[in-house]
């Protein structure tokens, strides 16, 4: 895969596939793509084009990517687990509120081993850590946890 950038446009990425078919994807500045398929006797000349919206490109990603993906990702494990990000907004109900107070790992079984606020990490935060709507969390347990507690700390 090749990248391209377009000034004032966004990034082109170009991809041959094994059956040496060429495709391109326009990421646009505005967070839409399109997609292009090239003719197979003339690599140059496109055969189809597609524009897709935003959330038209995030279900595609959704349909080729494996369901336990997702963009806050960051690690799977052979051993069932997970490290994630999870952000807390700014109309959180933990804004303001400790650590200990979402009882995350008696509830879910998850830890939470960093928060990342700014530019700044905190590691292995204290239960008396003060959360602020913007942290973004860094978990780590089994999928169906770290749903869990991607759930409590999305409550408003």
């Amino acid at each position: 895969m090749s990248t391209t950038p377009l000034p004032g446009i966004g990034v082109q990425y170009d991809l041959t596939t094994r059956e040496r078919r060429h495709l391109s994807v326009v990421a646009h500045r505005d967070g839409t793509r399109t997609v292009n398929v090239y003719r197979a006797d003339d690599p140059d000349a496109c055969a189809q084009s597609l524009h897709l919206t935003g959330a038209e490109t995030a279900s595609l990603i959704d349909a080729l990517m494996p369901a336990h993906h997702s963009p806050s990702l960051l690690h799977t494990t052979d051993l069932g687990l997970v490290a994630e990000r999870i952000e807390l907004s700014a109309h959180s109900y933990w804004n303001g509120r400790v650590l200990g107070e979402t009882r995350m790992r008696t509830e879910t079984g998850v830890s939470i081993v960093a928060v990342l606020r700014r530019a700044e990490a905190r590691p292995s935060p204290a239960p008396g850590f003060r959360l602020a709507g913007g942290d973004t969390l860094i978990v780590i347990g089994t999928r169906e946890g770290v749903d869990a507690a991607a759930a409590i700390l999305g409550r408003e």
